[in-house]
């Protein structure tokens, strides 16, 4: 999403050369050679390191090795599990939880955890001001807490987080403001890692500043000095090359049997796969449709699927008229041939999505307004609301490859033909997927249409329809009373039948109502040699480094 405006610079003049996989001196470097070191190769450099700031699958896939929160996500699920919390107690009210802290456990700079240190960290997101209350900082924190300790905007929700209180060393008790059924799955999440109380403050992790609309930490912290409690420490990051991760020999709980690990950038599918195949890689992410029968025929070589648990979108900021007439949006569901792309280049691994959330959750609808490609209908609906054709609309894209959507060029133009041939006319906008793109998007920034996805946290529908929808969201541009109180009320429904119905009415409201399209559910894989063991598929792209092992 972010990065270092100097750094950024180094980025793009090293990724050209970085692709360039064979015979190079980055390869050589990075070769996967020791048994006692994994090279693992994603699609781009993280954005931060601090997981309070980011909300990206490239930074996340380097901080779920660093830090850890009070919960976790269970190894190839999405139950959770204790973490640095070994048990916990609900209040009856359901707005008070006492957590039991685990005992003997280190930072990774030597200072103890404990529950001084988790309220440093609740304190530190709730008092968040200036810069850091933009959504391009702290997305994750707004989404699940809503606002902050003194909010600086009429936008922001009144927070969900009331208080942090250390009872002895190893008690803490967590006030929140109303019942809310998420919080304690939510924190399972990297951006509610707990981080070191003194490497934050010693490396400015407080610090940043807010450039052209995107948020920059200028500080130390977040690029050479992420300090956790996770069984992997930072070594260190050279941008557009390699992060270097090493075995924490203070961890409390199972050591990792890696001494090593290093994440590559690699951008380019074919690159990735080449590097595989050469031995320059142990294995790597977002394999593309197209390379998994190369893949599987391949001796050495195996495929790791993960379940679908994504969904690929066209977002539509109504805030841009005439983007806040219904029969506009109803047109462009319509002028959409979502059938057309899923089949070509999700190539048998991905569905036509029909609401904002995966099949397998509960709370999914079965009879939601569903809209199949009909240029005819989508003129006849232009016409209706008064516009003369073609419509003109601007469409926001990139080009990286994420989970949720393989081939982000091509999917593109063949929705810009099928717009073109339903009554529009599309203005197509391309922008660097970090930084620049997501911070457009969440600042409203990126034209009438914009295409991204998303990929599940935990197994909630509020991590997916209440993410998107439960408030008024710049990326979105629209405020519906109706929606916002369905979806707060289901968030805090605790009977389990009821909090279903509940959302089952959201996704059938959401897609009469329209604020965008679903289209995909993918099923994305990693790729890896055959010897790499226990390197389990993450429905939620959470996978365990310290569990890997290599033959």
């Amino acid at each position: 999403m972010r990065g270092k405006g100097v750094r950024l610079g180094l980025l793009f003049g090293v990724c050209a050369f970085a692709l360039v996989l064979s015979g190079s001196v980055v390869a050589r470097t990075n070769h996967a050679s020791a048994n006692g070191t994994m090279v693992f190769a994603g699609a781009a450099d993280p954005t931060y390191l601090d997981p309070a700031l980011v909300s990206d699958g490239e930074s996340f896939r380097v901080t779920e090795q660093i830090f850890e929160g009070l919960v976790a996500i269970r190894p190839g699920t999405t139950s959770i599990r204790p973490a640095l919390a070994t048990s916990w107690k609900i209040a009856r009210d359901g707005k008070s939880y006492v957590f039991n802290l685990r005992h003997n456990v280190k930072f990774h700079d030597g200072t103890r955890f404990n529950a001084k240190a988790v309220c440093t960290n609740f304190n530190r997101w709730y008092n968040f001001s200036g810069p850091f209350q933009d959504a391009s900082a702290t997305y994750y924190y707004q989404a699940i807490f809503g606002g902050f300790h003194h909010n600086e905007s009429s936008a922001l929700s009144p927070p969900l987080f009331k208080s942090c209180t250390a009872n002895g060393n190893y008690r803490v008790t967590i006030r929140l403001t109303r019942r809310n059924g998420p919080f304690l799955p939510a924190l399972s999440l990297s951006a509610f890692a707990i981080q070191s109380p003194a490497a934050l403050a010693k490396y400015g992790a407080n610090q940043g500043e807010l450039r052209s609309g995107t948020f920059y930490p200028t500080g130390s912290y977040a690029f050479s000095h992420p300090t956790g409690t996770g069984p992997f420490k930072f070594g260190s990051w050279t941008v557009g090359q390699r992060i270097v991760l090493d075995r924490f020999k203070g961890y409390w709980g199972k050591k990792a049997k890696l001494q090593r690990v290093i994440i590559r950038p690699i951008a380019n599918n074919e690159a990735r796969l080449q590097a595989l195949k050469t031995g320059e890689i142990n294995g790597y992410d977002l394999v593309a449709p197209q390379d998994v029968p190369t893949i599987k025929r391949n001796s050495k070589l195996k495929v790791l699927d993960r379940s679908p648990f994504n969904v690929a979108y066209v977002g539509f900021n109504q805030a841009k008229p005439p983007m806040n007439k219904l029969k506009v949006r109803q047109a462009i569901a319509y002028g959409l041939d979502r059938k057309s792309v899923v089949k070509a280049f999700y190539l048998g691994r991905g569905k036509v999505a029909q609401e904002f959330m995966p099949p397998g959750l509960f709370g999914y609808a079965n009879n939601v307004t569903k809209y199949s490609y009909n240029p005819s209908k989508a003129k006849s609906l232009l016409r209706s609301a008064g516009l003369s054709l073609p419509v003109k609309l601007d469409f926001y894209y990139f080009t990286r490859s994420r989970a949720y959507l393989p081939d982000p060029t091509d999917t593109f133009q063949a929705f810009k033909a099928s717009l073109e041939n339903s009554g529009f006319s599309i203005t197509p906008h391309v922008l660097p997927f970090r930084p620049d793109f997501l911070s457009a998007v969440n600042r409203g920034d990126a034209g009438h249409l914009y295409m991204v996805g998303w990929n599940g946290d935990w197994g909630d529908p509020d991590d997916w329809v209440g993410i998107f929808f439960q408030n008024y969201q710049k990326a979105w541009g629209f405020k519906n009373a109706k929606l916002f109180k369905l979806l707060t009320r289901a968030e805090g429904e605790p009977n389990f039948k009821r909090r279903v119905a509940l959302y089952q009415q959201a996704n059938r409201y959401i897609m009469k109502f329209l604020p965008g399209v679903p289209f995909a559910h993918n099923k994305s894989a990693m790729a890896a040699q055959r010897r790499v063991k226990n390197l389990l598929p993450s429905p939620v792209q959470i996978e365990r480094y310290s569990l890997v092992s290599l033959g």
